[in-house]
């Protein structure tokens, strides 16, 4: 771990053109199931008895941009897993990506975990609320993207303790997305507790000093994939798929461009290791390019392309990976591809029939384009999450995603309560 650091002494956050951020996946949360009403509530009551939420008279309804247009006229009450209540021990509330709800009520220090549109949703150059913590590159997002005036930024190092009211703050790599963190809260106390925001675990995060030489006591825990159906395969194998398909196709199609679909940030990895492996350039349009080179990071700012004719990589948003969309971009082209071939990266490609044998996947095909579905996910699978929360052992947790639903709570919380005995 680095050196204590005290906000006193910001970092003045570089300045960047602005760029217009492009649409991010957001992540789907169910909404209440209205059948079976009474049996929902009952359940309810007691997962907030074991969350240790005496009174919870706060909205589990997942936020979305159309219900906060029809609603914006009126408060909306910040969900209590958005909440850490380090208030209880120092009068300091703080929340973890809850900037749709506008001004909460008391909160001194809003944090972002990450830079997707389901976390900073309600964030714009109008913010003034209060301070927002971030890690650097998210910083620099909030400016570039966002217009997020640097007098509300605080960004904070990877790996570095802050003081803050006297709560000791730790950022760390959640490996999800580019500047995602997991964010360690050290009360006064003694009592830590750690928010994970969107997190790919890993063995690596089992060696964070803070995390291995202190107890958990609650842990807010993104529960996307909390479903035991959900065990696709590591990062790294499907690297090595989408990049072994890429070559055969080639062998048998040269004149082919290869297209990846990504968020505005998110599955850099992919496009990447193409790249790599292949020796050619990355294409995308100036907007991307942009956020790109605004990571700093090697092998990636220096292979982008501002010509799309010299490189068959291309990068286009995720959503627009649909034939008749991609037929055009084909078009598009002058005649210098004859093909293409496509990967969708997401988790929710993953098949129970397929598990890890990524050989099985079958890519969908009409006329001369072919689209793979591929599980690359930066969410932790189901085994990951029982692995993480194993070695972690904390006294309660609470999850993030998915929790409009009842059964889906329950469901959850029992799948913890096996972890936890085992």
């Amino acid at each position: 771990m680095r050196v204590r650091r005290n906000f006193s002494k910001m970092e003045k956050i570089d300045n960047f053109e602005d760029v217009l951020p492009q649409p991010d996946s957001v992540d789907g949360c169910e909404g209440g199931a209205h059948k079976k009403r009474r049996r929902g509530r009952l359940t309810q009551k007691n997962l907030f008895q074991l969350w240790g939420l005496e009174n919870p008279n706060l909205d589990l309804r997942p936020s979305t941009a159309t219900s906060l247009a029809s609603r914006k006229n009126q408060q909306r009450l910040c969900p209590f897993y958005k909440r850490i209540p380090v208030f209880i021990h120092a009068g300091t509330p703080f929340t973890v990506d809850a900037f749709c709800y506008g001004s909460v009520k008391g909160c001194s220090a809003y944090f972002l975990s990450h830079f997707h549109a389901d976390h900073y949703i309600g964030l714009s150059k109008g913010w003034s609320h209060g301070p927002i913590y971030c890690t650097n590159l998210t910083a620099r997002l909030l400016r570039i993207c966002l217009y997020v005036s640097p007098s509300f930024i605080c960004p904070l190092e990877l790996g570095t303790e802050y003081n803050l009211n006297g709560i000791k703050i730790t950022m760390l790599d959640a490996n999800h997305c580019p500047g995602a963190a997991l964010i360690h809260f050290r009360l006064p106390n003694g009592q830590c507790y750690l928010h994970t925001g969107d997190f790919r675990a890993s063995k690596l995060m089992q060696s964070y000093p803070v995390i291995a030489s202190q107890r958990i006591n609650i842990l807010y825990l993104d529960t996307t994939y909390c479903n035991p159906k959900y065990r696709f395969p590591s990062k790294e194998d499907v690297l090595e798929f989408v990049v072994g398909v890429t070559r055969r196709y080639l062998n048998n199609h040269p004149k082919t461009i290869v297209v990846v679909g990504a968020y505005s940030i998110g599955k850099e990895h992919v496009y990447s290791a193409i790249s790599k492996a292949l020796g050619v350039k990355i294409y995308a349009n100036a907007s991307r390019r942009r956020i790109l080179r605004s990571f700093g990071w090697v092998g990636i700012s220096e292979n982008l392309s501002t010509n799309g004719k010299d490189t068959p990589l291309h990068i286009l948003p995720i959503s627009s990976l649909r034939f008749e969309i991609l037929q055009r971009y084909l078009a598009s082209q002058d005649g210098q591809y004859t093909s293409m071939l496509a990967f969708r990266p997401t988790g929710w490609t993953y098949s129970e029939t397929i598990g890890e044998n990524l050989n099985l996947i079958k890519p969908t095909s009409k006329g001369n384009i072919t689209i793979y579905g591929v599980p690359y996910s930066e969410h932790s699978n189901f085994t990951e999450l029982q692995d993480f929360v194993q070695f972690l052992r904390p006294e309660k947790i609470i999850p993030t995603v998915n929790v409009g639903n009842a059964v889906n709570r329950g469901k959850m919380q029992s799948y913890f309560q096996q972890w936890l005995k085992a």
